[in-house]
């Protein structure tokens, strides 16, 4: 099983990161991948990744399997009142530095966000329409699929990566991450090569477009995720009202994927190695570095 999004250099995840990713190693993750927020925090997300590959050298050396994390490169949305005016050129300089890393295998987690009222202003939409152009335009030069973020805003994603297709720089491909947007929306993502990112929100019933569309689109779409420590699985979900108490949300980790993926092929009729297997493929085929390290 691969968990597409997990933010594990998170700070929530500092204190215990090596049970979060021992917890993962038992729950039979094969592999996760990490993408980053901004350029300050590339050398922590780089860091996980090294901490989960001696995580699994050890298992290897003892006979047992190991846990692969990859990672992406990019800045979010939601920070881009946090970075310089050089942040994407130094996210060029990162790749450049790290391009031959096979455990890089993506530009993100990149996108617009359409939800956030702070971010909905005349100046804030224009910074992040310009830092994505500029991240994508990188993603084409270095020939890497995107981690594309996507709140409320499928539609003027869509028109970019069509709009760069039509130049004659096509992006290659990637994951709409947390997809909730509608069939049509999807239909024309996967026809633009992207695989479309489920998690916790599957888990419940009230979400009925979401767990309708995970039934509807065709078995080379779906990819799984957790976007731990966010988005969490309905059984770890809090209240409104128990927040609103000074009750905090529980945090949500990687092992969880299992029992989301279950969700997912309960609403398809599949068996669990079912699920590893297409979802599997699927990301491979989203993040074609992957399949090196799958092997």
């Amino acid at each position: 099983m691969i968990d597409t999004h997990c933010h594990l250099d998170a700070q929530s995840f500092q204190a215990d990161r090596s049970e979060v990713i021992e917890r993962a190693w038992q729950a039979g993750l094969q592999c996760l991948i990490v993408p980053a927020v901004m350029p300050s925090t590339f050398e922590d997300v780089r860091s996980t990744i090294l901490e989960c590959q001696n995580f699994s050298k050890l298992k290897m050396s003892q006979g047992q399997h190991g846990l692969i994390a990859a990672y992406a490169l990019g800045t979010h949305p939601l920070y881009i009142h946090q970075v310089g005016d050089n942040a994407s050129q130094m996210l060029y300089d990162a790749l450049g530095q790290w391009r031959d890393d096979p455990f890089l295998v993506a530009v993100g987690e990149i996108g617009l966000d359409h939800f956030v009222p702070l971010l909905q202003n005349a100046d804030s939409l224009i910074k992040q329409e310009r830092l994505l152009i500029e991240q994508l335009e990188i993603a084409v030069a270095f020939d890497l699929p995107v981690i594309l973020h996507v709140r409320k805003s499928v539609d003027a994603l869509i028109t970019q990566i069509k709009r760069f297709k039509k130049q004659g720089k096509p992006v290659s491909g990637g994951i709409a991450h947390a997809f909730n947007g509608s069939l049509q929306q999807a239909h024309s993502l996967l026809d633009l090569g992207f695989k479309l990112g489920f998690g916790g929100t599957l888990t419940f019933e009230r979400a009925l477009k979401i767990r309708s569309l995970a039934k509807q689109l065709p078995n080379d779409a779906i990819v799984l995720e957790t976007d731990a420590p966010d988005i969490p699985p309905s059984w770890r979900y809090q209240t409104a009202q128990a927040r609103a108490e000074g009750i905090p949300m529980p945090r949500n980790e990687p092992f969880e994927l299992i029992r989301i993926s279950q969700t997912l092929a309960d609403l398809r009729g599949w068996d669990q190695a079912t699920t590893c297997q297409i979802t599997k493929i699927n990301t491979c085929q989203a993040l074609p570095r992957l399949t090196q390290l799958l092997v």
